[in-house]
């Protein structure tokens, strides 16, 4: 959108003023309260408001300038939506002390995060020995004392995803069962898709019209799920050697170890747009296990093991974004720890997977976090 001239409300005043007494032939009265005064400063009101109109105009007549709901309402012209929000899911051991008596987990029941600022609910997994369908739920026999059992989250996005024993909290009663924890990260609750990623993909979109490119390929990955990562490798197979007319995919949910459902979805999704007699292949990607190290120094006025935990969750999440092909700077692991709180006076000993250099991934690979230890 090119740049407006958009003057302010003492502006448009000053303009009509200088414009009027430039061609009146003697003074004019422009005090406050006088009648020209008044005629110019409702003019000037006027105009500002014409102005809104025309600015809000242009910037919802165009993707690259539209956000939120005018963005959607732009794309959906052409077909083309946003993609949803996904619900973080995973596993949670309840556990009672006394397991004299059966105890009944039903479906539905209700979980939270430590800090209560998530729910997640109990679902149906018929594959576990423990569920019951006459009963509605998980049965732990007499003498077992505990059950894992699967959850899913109750509001849609990242902030449902958790580090392993953040989900403490049972919401109710459950008779018989006296605490819960997970095991295991939740780490596939991902945030409806951003502005910036919607455009980008509907730019991919209209170059992959014409198919059996590399940008219809590109486009019909990204458009999985949100958080997908790839690379696409041409003429060579996965270990190198030249094959021409062969290319390779290597796709991540996020995760690092995606499932085999998720490599068949990718499969498919090339199948869609593949060139004809092009041959491909579909892989997941080699982990690369980030262990951190590292002592933070903290001033009296905060809680030393509250910073700690803080500067633990923070190096997780940040390594744990890493696409696939992209390293793992040593120097920003201190970067990310300074990031946490100015209470932080001091990041020393510095460590990753034992070395002070930087951790490299291939193309093939995806850096995640193994051991972060922060004392």
């Amino acid at each position: 959108m090119a740049t407006l001239n958009v003057k302010d409300f003492t502006t448009l005043v000053r303009d009509q003023v200088t414009a009027i007494q430039g061609r009146a032939a003697g003074l004019v009265d422009f005090t406050i309260g006088s009648l020209l005064r008044a005629i110019t400063e409702s003019n000037a009101s006027i105009l500002q408001w014409l102005q809104q109109l025309i600015v809000t105009l242009l910037a919802t007549t165009r993707a690259s300038t539209s956000s939120g709901a005018d963005l959607d309402s732009w794309m959906a012209d052409f077909g083309f939506f946003r993609i949803s929000a996904s619900f973080a899911t995973g596993q949670v051991t309840y556990s009672r002390f006394t397991p004299t008596n059966s105890a009944l987990i039903p479906v539905g029941a209700l979980v939270g995060s430590t800090d209560g600022s998530q729910q997640y609910a109990v679902t149906v997994d018929s594959t576990n020995v423990l569920y019951n369908s006459t009963l509605g739920g998980y049965l732990i026999p007499a003498g077992t004392a505990s059950a894992t059992v699967p959850v899913i989250a109750s509001t849609a996005g990242s902030a449902g995803n958790a580090l392993i024993g953040t989900v403490t909290l049972i919401v109710g009663t459950i008779s018989g069962v006296d605490t819960v924890t997970n095991s295991t990260v939740f780490t596939n609750g991902v945030d409806q898709e951003s502005d910036e990623a919607f455009r980008a993909r509907f730019v991919l979109w209209v170059q992959s019209l014409s198919k059996a490119t590399k940008a219809a390929i590109a486009y019909a990955l990204s458009s999985m799920q949100p958080g997908v990562s790839f690379t696409l490798t041409e003429n060579q197979d996965y270990s190198g050697n030249t094959l021409y007319g062969y290319f390779y995919a290597v796709v991540d949910d996020g995760s690092g170890a995606p499932s085999g459902a998720f490599l068949v979805s990718a499969a498919a999704a090339i199948e869609s747009v593949r060139g004809f007699t092009t041959r491909y292949g579909v892989f997941a990607p080699v982990l690369v296990t980030a262990n951190v190290g590292m002592a933070i120094t903290t001033d009296p006025s905060v809680t030393h093991s509250v910073v700690v935990a803080q500067v633990t969750s923070a190096l997780q999440t940040y390594i744990s974004s890493l696409k696939l092909g992209q390293i793992l700077p040593y120097t920003q692991l201190a970067a990310v720890a300074y990031g946490v709180s100015p209470a932080i006076t001091n990041v020393s000993g510095v460590l990753l997977n034992g070395s002070t250099a930087d951790l490299a991934a291939t193309n093939k690979q995806v850096i995640r976090p193994g051991t972060v230890t922060v004392a």
